[in-house]
């Protein structure tokens, strides 16, 4: 007896490979997506160009509460750091008038405190290495006898980059309400 020759109805692909190639294939793109993703995150200057910002402010805050913070009971240490916070005319400024400055803190025998309320960097060019920063401060003076006072103020301050950091290169009052910059 001879057999019937099969007949092919042609080359049909079995359910269950078909599903496991069409995963494989979504998954090689999701792979290849994802990655080159992941390169252009890593290799774009705008996540360095934020922490740079991030870098500038928290060095402006610090620089500000530094020169508007004072202890007549702790002034050689007061004094050092604010000289440590700066740099250029504002350094020379402060190393100069050092002497003269001590001792009128001495006599008026104040504690001055201050408290970054708020800060943001107003511009940033990192190729010239500098910048500028807004920083909202409440400053407490509390004199000998016991009176405190506290004054809400807004500073504008220029920050270069030195070697090992940024620090505050020129310092001012900022101005607050409808005054004018002028």
């Amino acid at each position: 007896m001879r057999r019937a020759p099969r007949v092919r109805a042609g080359n049909r692909i079995r359910p269950l490979t078909a599903l496991a190639l069409v995963l494989t294939l979504c998954a090689g793109g999701f792979a290849a997506w994802a990655g080159a993703d992941w390169y252009a995150a890593a290799h774009d200057d705008r996540s360095a160009y934020a922490a740079q910002r991030d870098e500038v402010l928290a060095a402006g805050e610090q620089a500000v509460q530094n020169l508007n913070t004072l202890d007549h009971r702790d002034l050689d240490h007061g004094l050092d750091l604010w000289e440590s916070s700066t740099t250029g005319e504002l350094h020379e400024q402060l190393t100069s008038g050092r002497k003269q400055f001590a001792e009128q803190v001495k006599e008026a025998k104040t504690v001055t405190t201050a408290r970054v309320l708020s800060g943001a960097v107003t511009e940033l060019d990192d190729r010239a290495g500098r910048a500028r920063v807004l920083v909202a401060l409440r400053v407490t003076v509390k004199a000998s006898g016991g009176a405190k006072t506290e004054k809400d103020s807004r500073m504008f301050g220029e920050l270069t980059r030195t070697k090992s950091q940024w620090r505050l290169s020129a310092l001012g009052q900022a101005p607050v309400g409808g005054a004018s910059a002028g």
